[in-house]
């Protein structure tokens, strides 16, 4: 059956879930149960998405019975690829993926199925490419990794400032810095959960400890070299922010998706093109100090993750999946990115940009950027076919214009 002719525009997997309900919470406030969008809510037990509805229900005034249920046993590929034939998007928040997301990927890539999450579990991501890049581009699915905090700010960010650099000075920028100037709110217990996981396997596997250590480990093959080397690890000053950085844990994934979005855009950034991220930590004696010490922490958080024991205490100490901040600490969050886009021909024609988020980056935010993604994937006029894509590639300026009007993301040049 054609995509524009099933009977669903979206089903949210994993619903229930405490990322999967805000993610529901968007759609309903923006789409409503009987607008433009026609989505639904799925997962693999009845009684908790009936219960999930009857809520959503009461606190948005509609019947119950509008929204619909569509349940799927996440163990079973028949089961899976069933759900995929109704719906033309399937967005996930089911994670860790490298447990749970495997065979969903492998339903929507053969049912011709968009498909979007929130992983930022890089082994996992290349695995998936290896393995369904050839189905997805045959049955015209559109697989997008990374729709949450890991990694669009970084990913769009970087399209923004190509796409003004090219509108004002008619060039790519040479080397794009992504600086993460300030954020509020908790780490989210998935993510934690996603990252222990990869230690685990890192741990037992030298081809994922490979995998992780590439700098262009998402580039399709062929295309696994460039001039960029390993991320930042230790406190580096950056003269072109006047402030002393350290390492920011997420670089590790958001530099790979920035890299191969250059190459899926036919090398828009150039040939040549550099990314890279980092934490500012401040100028002077004081800057160095948290710098030093942050990376210090972070060190030793890595070092923990990959002893089994440490592993296991560490994880007593973390959220676990399903936990997050209460709705005032969500809508009191922010998160604050600093990008320097590089002249290749007169530095003096650099381009400053600030991408900034209106609540925590780990559930406020990162729910309303999946739920635009997969509303954009559904309904969008897009260039991209059947593949596997990042957001910037896939989606590009259209989702930049859906996160601006109704995900609170803002995308901004610095003058002067």
């Amino acid at each position: 059956m054609p995509t524009e002719d099933r009977e669903l525009h979206v089903v949210l997997w994993g619903a229930t879930g405490f990322t999967g309900r805000l993610v529901a919470e968007h759609l309903l406030q923006r789409h409503g149960v009987d607008g433009d969008l026609r989505w639904a809510l799925g997962g693999r037990n009845p009684s908790k998405l009936e219960a999930l509805r009857d809520e959503l229900a009461r606190e948005g005034g509609f019947a119950a019975d509008a929204l619909p249920l569509v349940v799927g046993d996440g163990d079973d590929l028949a089961s899976l690829e069933a759900l995929a034939r109704r719906t033309k998007v399937v967005c996930t928040t089911v994670g860790p993926y490298a447990l749970y997301g495997s065979k969903l990927v492998a339903a929507c890539a053969r049912e011709g199925t968009d498909y979007c999450d929130l992983t930022g579990e890089l082994p996992w991501m290349r695995r998936m490419i290896d393995a369904h890049e050839t189905t997805a581009r045959e049955s015209g699915a559109r697989i997008v990794h990374t729709c949450g905090f890991d990694s669009i700010p970084s990913d769009l960010g970087t399209f923004f400032v190509n796409r003004e650099m090219r509108r004002r000075h008619g060039v790519p920028c040479a080397h794009v810095k992504a600086r993460v100037k300030g954020f509020s709110g908790g780490a989210s217990g998935g993510t934690v959960a996603s990252m222990l996981n990869m230690m685990e396997e890192a741990g037992r596997d030298p081809e994922v400890r490979r995998v992780l250590a590439d700098p262009y480990a998402l580039n399709p093959e062929g295309r696994r070299s460039g001039p960029d080397g390993r991320d930042i690890v230790t406190p580096v000053w950056d003269e072109d922010f006047e402030a002393w950085t350290a390492p920011f844990v997420m670089a590790a994934i958001n530099t790979r998706v920035v890299r191969r979005s250059n190459v899926l855009l036919d090398d828009a950034y150039g040939r040549e093109f550099r990314y890279d991220e980092a934490m500012l930590m401040g100028g002077g004696p004081l800057g160095l100090l948290r710098a030093s010490a942050l990376t210090a922490g972070l060190g030793g958080v890595m070092l923990a993750g990959g002893i089994g024991p440490l592993r296991g205490l560490l994880g007593r100490f973390l959220p676990e999946p399903g936990e997050g901040p209460s709705k005032e600490k969500r809508e009191a969050g922010y998160f604050d990115i600093r990008f320097f886009g590089e002249n290749p021909q007169d530095r003096g024609k650099s381009l400053r940009a600030r991408v900034t988020g209106d609540r925590d980056p780990g559930y406020g935010s990162t729910a309303k950027m999946l739920g635009e993604s997969a509303a954009c994937l559904a309904t969008d006029e897009l260039e991209a076919g059947g593949g596997f894509w990042t957001p910037a590639a896939a989606m590009g300026g259209a989702l930049l214009d859906r996160l601006e009007a109704h995900a609170g993301l803002t995308f901004t040049i610095e003058e002067g």
